[in-house]
């Protein structure tokens, strides 16, 4: 598939899922550990009152985290269908009055916004690991739209993290795909070498190393990065008895925050956050 079809395939499969994504990082306990990895992340690099670029949205999980922060906000996604779906769950909300407008993007394609227009960009859930080819464009379009101050927050998806936290999955479909395909995808972290023309849900996923390549060549300086999950990737069972308990459980995400930021264990989730911000070298570059 060249980039069109891919990004006609996403949309498809964004269309069809709808509404599984409003419960996606809240249906289990890993998920509700990874939200709260994300959330804090997030609070990091966006102040209050900032005018946010939002890019893959969805149902707005985080347009709401966005929006308790006192943002302005533009939201976008791929999907008509998410984009309602955001608008549906705002509705009737004080988060809504922070939205100044919502409207179609392709992460690929940010020429419409004016040089240094948004105090920060968010593109969190992947967008950047459906660009493929044009990863480095379109990670230099974002910081070409942020605030020399601001920040580009972002995640990936993480191709070791997911293979640790997915292996009966992999080792499955290798016997499937045959062994070379699956030594491809290792290596490359390009599910394309395995997803059939007809699944949307083809992505690239990347190690640390990758994402902190990709931020260089695309003219930006990278401010820190985490993993999503760590130790929450274990015993669900385990999880669920610390939940139980208000002390523990804070203390146990506390825990988890730190470790998903050690050096060791960035590629260990199932995605990476980063946050990065343009350089002059990099703004230069960008025109």
């Amino acid at each position: 598939m060249d980039q069109v079809e891919t990004t006609e395939a996403v949309r498809g499969h964004y269309d069809r899922i709808g509404g599984q994504e409003c419960s996606r990082l809240t249906h289990d306990v890993a998920g509700r550990v990874s939200l709260e990895v994300h959330r804090r992340f997030l609070r990091r690099f966006v102040r209050p009152g900032s005018r946010v670029l939002e890019i893959g949205a969805g149902p707005g999980r985080f347009t709401l985290e966005l929006a308790a922060l006192d943002c302005r906000l533009v939201v976008t996604d791929l999907s008509a269908v998410q984009l309602d779906l955001n608008a549906a769950q705002l509705a009737g909300t004080a988060a809504e009055t922070r939205v100044e407008r919502r409207e179609l993007l392709d992460v690929c394609d940010t020429s419409r916004y004016d040089d240094h227009e948004f105090d920060a960009v968010v593109a969190f859930g992947g967008p950047l690991s459906y660009t493929f080819e044009q990863v480095d464009d379109s990670l230099r379009g974002l910081l070409r739209i942020v605030a020399p101050d601001g920040a580009v927050v972002a995640s990936v998806m993480s191709l070791l993290g997911t293979w640790r936290h997915s292996l009966p999955a992999v080792i499955a479909l290798a016997q499937t795909v045959g062994e070379d395909a699956n030594d491809a995808v290792l290596r490359t972290g390009d599910l394309r070498h395995v997803v059939s023309e007809g699944d949307g849900h083809v992505c690239q996923m990347f190690r640390h190393a990758d994402v902190a390549a990709i931020v260089d060549r695309a003219g930006g300086l990278l401010l820190d990065s985490s993993a999503s999950n760590w130790a929450s990737l274990s015993d669900a069972e385990a999880l669920a008895t610390l939940e139980a308990d208000p002390d523990r459980w804070g203390r146990f995400l506390d825990h988890e925050i730190a470790a998903c930021a050690q050096p060791g264990a960035r590629d260990g989730g199932t995605h990476i956050l980063f946050a990065a911000r343009p350089t002059e070298v990099g703004r230069v570059r960008g025109r």
